[in-house]
Formats: structure tokens, C-alpha cells, sequence
């Protein structure tokens, strides 16, 4: 039975179509089939010409979807990866390991000592970890999850919310032990100031300090929760972090949040995946412990005149695998 029996342009152009709309790219595309970029476009110049539509713009250095190409491209790589999802299920390989992608301190500090627990529960299911600072791209990132910051609102992914970004300082507990008072939050206007400026000047205004009465000190920005801790503490300064990531420091004493006074980070954390894949068993399992794992009580912070002693420090959960 040909092509034209079954209504069906040749698998051929298919195909070509998914991976350039994939990666808006036909340079891309062909690397991934084997194929030449002319060979690329000739296929969906086939698929165009069919069609009577044309299905991507072309600019100078990539492909943009029509809007057209749009309406075939999520039916067409839906399809795609449910026949990807069958040949994989045959092999038994796709769900053997689950890919996870995540930024970097969330990932050190918040999952990566809850995995064990995962893996006991599931002991047949072998985990990769990624860590990305930039935006999450689920066209192009090869994960099969990702935890990623933003609003939870992302085109054709699920999205489950996990916690909440506040921000506060964080500091070593010697950097107000001269002061013979309880610090004031204008005292930060005198040490180094770790994270971003615009945070800082949000919180020094929510606490009634005038940042700007002061000359701006020089500063890191690390773009990452856990470099720019260690750097606060390397250079007795302070870093504007997320208390919840530094959970056994603070309990032990190693670190301290001085202050009470939080601010939202106005992107969330959560947790998503293509909503093409919400049914792959790999994927509801790891979503559903992880949901399990972020309703857990928030850290417990010490203050900087008595940090807590080991003998007095709250115990840290036990993530070990059970004996």
C-alpha cells in the first residue's frame, strides 16, 4: 500500500518535519538523521508542497514554525514519541534510567541527599543527574524531569509546584561577634555582599535601611545558591540565599541567618515534564516521592549570638536506604 492509498505523506518528509520542528533547525536536524541539510529541506519542501501550507519561515540562521507548522508540529512529535515510547518499551531500555535536570543547589543540596531513598523504592530504576543554570529548553534538554524555577506556566509542559524561592542573608557565625550587641540589618551595609544587587536592594528596603546612602561595595554574582555561600564564608561577608538549601549548616551552627525577615524570590520552584510523557510509569514514580519529599518542614535557622552546638543541633533526617 503506498502513501497516497493511506492519505500519508512519505515517512520520510515526517520525520524530517519532527526533528527540524524539534530543534527549529535543519542543520540540526540533519545531524540527527544522518542526513545533509539540503536533504532536510528538500523533504520538507515535499511536505510543503503536499500540504499546500508552508510550515516553517526562514530566517537568516534558523527555521521559525508557522503557524500552521505549529498545529502539525505538537501532533506530529506527540506521535513520535509515542512510537519511540512502544519500540523503547520492546527493549525495556527507556525505562531503565531516569534523566533529571535541575539547578545546581537544589540539586547538591535539596535532592541529591534525598535519592537514596528513591532508588531503595525502586531499585530497578538507575538515575542521571544534570545541573543547568539557564532556562530549561524540553524540546532540546535530553531529561526525562527537570526542576527549574519560574511561574509553572510553560507551553506543553506539566507543571507540579515544589517550594517556595524566598531569599534572606546568610553569613558565618563570627561575622557579628565583635559588634558586643545584637546585630541591626544596616550592619550588612558594611560587609561583603554576596548575590545579586537588585535582591539586596529589595531587602535592605523591606527592612528600612537606605542602600543607597551607602557606596556599593564590590560584589559577587555567582548565579549559584551554593558558590556563593562558600564565598560569603571565604570572605566573611554575607551571601542572599535560600534558608531551605542550607538546612544542615544552619542547624549545625556553620551557618546563621541573622535576621527574620524573608522575601518572596517571585519564581517558584517546580517540578515538569513534556505532558506528552505524564503517563510513563519512570515519571509518575518520581513524581509522586518527590512531591512526598517537599512537604517536609522547612529548616530551622539559628541566630547569631547562640548557634546551635552539636549537642543541641535538630536532627537531620536519616536518608540512608531502611536495613
Amino acid at each position: 500500500m503506498n502513501d497516497l492509498a493511506t492519505g500519508l505523506p512519505p515517512l520520510s518528509a515526517v520525520r524530517a518535519f519532527e526533528a527540524a520542528a524539534r530543534h527549529s533547525s535543519f542543520t540540526r536536524a540533519a545531524v540527527e538523521l544522518g542526513m545533509t541539510q539540503a536533504a532536510v529541506s528538500y523533504q520538507i519542501k515535499l511536505l510543503e508542497e503536499r500540504l499546500g501550507l508552508p510550515l516553517f519561515q526562514r530566517q537568516a540562521r534558523r527555521v521559525v514554525l508557522t503557524e500552521a507548522g505549529e498545529r502539525l508540529a505538537s501532533s506530529v512529535m506527540d506521535s513520535f514519541d509515542g512510537l519511540r515510547a512502544a519500540f523503547a518499551a520492546v527493549t525495556d531500555t527507556a525505562e531503565g534510567v531516569l534523566s533529571i535536570q535541575a539547578l545546581p543547589t537544589i540539586a547538591s543540596n535539596w535532592l541529591v541527599p534525598r535519592l537514596g531513598l528513591f532508588q531503595c523504592a525502586n531499585p530497578g530504576l538507575a538515575v542521571r543527574m544534570v545541573t543547568q543554570v539557564g532556562p530549561h529548553d524540553p524540546q532540546r534538554d535530553d531529561c526525562d524531569v527537570a526542576i527549574h524555577r519560574g511561574n509553572g506556566q510553560w507551553p506543553g509542559l506539566e507543571a507540579h509546584w515544589l517550594m517556595t524561592s524566598e531569599f534572606t542573608p546568610l553569613c558565618g557565625p563570627n561575622l557579628f561577634r565583635d559588634l558586643g550587641r545584637p546585630p541591626q540589618p544596616s550592619d550588612l551595609l558594611h560587609v561583603n555582599r554576596i548575590g545579586k544587587i537588585e535582591a539586596w536592594d529589595r531587602w535592605f528596603a523591606a527592612a528600612g535601611v537606605n542602600s543607597e546612602a551607602t557606596p556599593v561595595e564590590p560584589r559577587f554574582d555567582l548565579a549559584v545558591q551554593q558558590l556563593e555561600v562558600t564565598a560569603a564564608l571565604a570572605s566573611n561577608g554575607a551571601a542572599m540565599c535560600s534558608p531551605i538549601f542550607f538546612r544542615r549548616e544552619l542547624s549545625e551552627g556553620l551557618l546563621i541567618q541573622p535576621f527574620d525577615l524573608m522575601l518572596p524570590g517571585g519564581n517558584d520552584y517546580w517540578l515538569t515534564y513534556p505532558k506528552r510523557r505524564r503517563i510513563a510509569r519512570k515519571i509518575s514514580l518520581f513524581r509522586d516521592w518527590l512531591l512526598d519529599q517537599a512537604r517536609e518542614p522547612a529548616p530551622i535557622s539559628s541566630g547569631p549570638s547562640s548557634p546551635a552546638s552539636p549537642e543541641s543541633a535538630a536532627p537531620q533526617p536519616d536518608y540512608s536506604c531502611p536495613s
